[in-house]
């Protein structure tokens, strides 16, 4: 089999995804939070009856997935918190807060991509999709919204590295800037490492996560050194547990000077 390489030249802004989804914009009427009881009930057995068990068995049997150190979460068992993890994977990383937050329910700060598959919208707002805004009203009706799950002591869950990287076995560099909201709800953060070990019967590799937290906002700093602090704890206990623990690279990354299609040698 050949070896699988993928090109790059930047870590911030290189993008792997590859799902080629025509963005819409979310629209006037969109809705961060629904309050019609209707949809609620809907949205509860869209996301507990059907999604969970579905998901629970994806990750077992496809991903061979293994989640350590959960124990740290009884620690904030009655407050809501942030998640912030590693983004390698398009399934996975929709897939692991969920299970690792039950019975909390999980949300995703995503792109608004994730809602401009037709006919899917109002599903996957029901899994827990939270787009980011696009205009300052929108912009405030999901700091809003935000804020109310953590209210609810639900669960947010953030991919910093903002862009797919499949596979990917280190850390890439991310800003603070989805920090600020932990700080604005002075609520605790964990983080989530996803790492790559060799499989004994398949090419593709087995995922060990590592929960570690609670990292708390230091209210004594201003919103910016705080949450630039929080960004600091996380990216830091990100690396090491991705250094010591990601030993198989399934698809290896080479960086160029200039950028390459996506190729396999």
């Amino acid at each position: 089999m050949k070896e699988k390489v993928i090109y790059y030249t930047d870590e911030l802004n290189d993008d792997f995804a590859k799902t080629e989804i025509q963005r819409k914009p979310l629209g006037v009427k969109y809705k961060y939070i629904h309050k019609n009881t209707l949809w609620r009930v809907v949205c509860f057995i869209v996301y507990y009856v059907v999604a969970i068990p579905l998901v629970f068995i994806i990750n077992k049997i496809v991903h061979h997935q293994r989640l350590k150190n959960k124990k740290v979460l009884k620690q904030v068992k009655k407050s809501g918190y942030f998640v912030y993890g590693n983004h390698t994977s398009h399934l996975n990383d929709c897939f692991s807060v969920p299970i690792m937050a039950l019975p909390k329910r999980a949300y995703i700060i995503c792109n608004p991509d994730a809602l401009s598959i037709k006919g899917l919208k109002n599903i996957v707002q029901m899994l827990g999709a939270i787009p980011l805004a696009n205009t300052l009203k929108e912009h405030k009706e999901m700091v809003k919204c935000i804020e109310q799950r953590i209210k609810e002591k639900q669960v947010i869950s953030i991919y910093p590295e903002a862009h797919i990287w499949p596979y990917y076995t280190k850390i890439r560099p991310f800003t603070n800037i989805s920090f600020k909201y932990p700080v604005k709800c002075n609520a605790p953060v964990f983080a989530i490492t996803h790492c790559f070990q060799k499989r004994k019967f398949s090419k593709k590799p087995k995922i060990i996560s590592f929960v570690d937290g609670p990292f708390y906002p230091n209210t004594e700093l201003s919103a910016n050194e705080a949450s630039m602090e929080l960004r600091d704890k996380v990216y830091q206990v990100m690396c090491e547990r991705a250094k010591k623990y990601s030993n198989y690279e399934y698809i290896k990354y080479v960086k160029v000077e200039e950028e390459k299609e996506y190729i396999e040698e």
